[in-house]
């Protein structure tokens, strides 16, 4: 082997391990920054979320990562006006807004079918731009009818989570496995395992897919939390922050 080339293929290795060990610390440090930290994992009681953010020392349901300190809470007409214009958008005149909740770190907004009086999906607004937009989590993975590439506005074609649903079914009408009461004791087993004195609402919103319903601590709304309608898993929202306030929709 001559030396030019034996130069050549040197720092051509050179450069293969470089390559190498820049991908390898890139997709260390996004599994750090958006795997678990942001997912999170299955925790205990068949749950799927963010581990350690209830019960283990975590911030409780504040798990947006920036702070809240400087914001202007939306009020609960500047939530419904933003909702009104993302459902203008879609062109269903089936859809409607069915109930707004104000937190510190955004507006959740529940749109329901006037035809059948399920809940479609859900919404979030952010309280700077007042933009409504998709809620993550269960709203996009488990969503039969209106997540990922069935919702033509759900953060774009295709949705921010693609097509990801860990539901079994592929028809939008497949009944349910899970009932609205079994959805509830999944929700206190899973709040008595991971947050004490929690008690689950007993009014669950039923979506195409799966519920979602609100828990409550000393007598006050303190989070929420879904359930898969088929598997039962149980899914912590923990982008929400602290209530404040919340108003039913006619």
């Amino acid at each position: 082997m001559n030396k030019t080339l034996s130069t050549t293929l040197t720092v051509i290795a050179v450069l293969s391990l470089t390559g190498v060990i820049f991908f390898g610390g890139s997709m260390y440090s996004r599994m750090n920054t958006y795997g678990f930290s942001m997912m999170g994992g299955w925790n205990r009681s068949n749950a799927y979320g963010p581990r350690g953010m209830m019960g283990n020392g975590g911030n409780m349901m504040n798990g947006s990562g920036y702070s809240t300190a400087n914001l202007t809470l939306l009020t609960v007409d500047q939530a419904k006006a933003a909702a009104e214009k993302y459902l203008a958008n879609l062109n269903n005149s089936d859809l409607k807004i069915a109930e707004v909740m104000i937190f510190d770190n955004n507006a959740y907004v529940v749109v329901k079918e006037t035809s059948t009086g399920n809940g479609a999906f859900e919404l979030l607004v952010d309280p700077t731009s007042q933009i409504a937009y998709p809620e993550h989590g269960p709203n996009m993975m488990w969503n039969l009818k209106y997540s990922g590439t069935n919702h033509k506005n759900m953060m774009g074609n295709g949705g921010m989570m693609g097509g990801w649903n860990n539901t079994t079914p592929t028809d939008v009408n497949a009944q349910m496995i899970v009932t609205p009461e079994q959805a509830i004791a999944y929700a206190q087993q899973y709040l008595d395992a991971n947050i004490s004195d929690a008690t689950a609402a007993t009014d669950p919103i039923q979506f195409y897919g799966y519920y979602t319903l609100d828990f409550e601590k000393d007598g006050k709304v303190a989070g929420m939390l879904s359930v898969n309608g088929y598997s039962g898993q149980v899914f912590l929202h923990t982008w929400h922050g602290t209530f404040i306030e919340e108003a039913a929709i006619q």
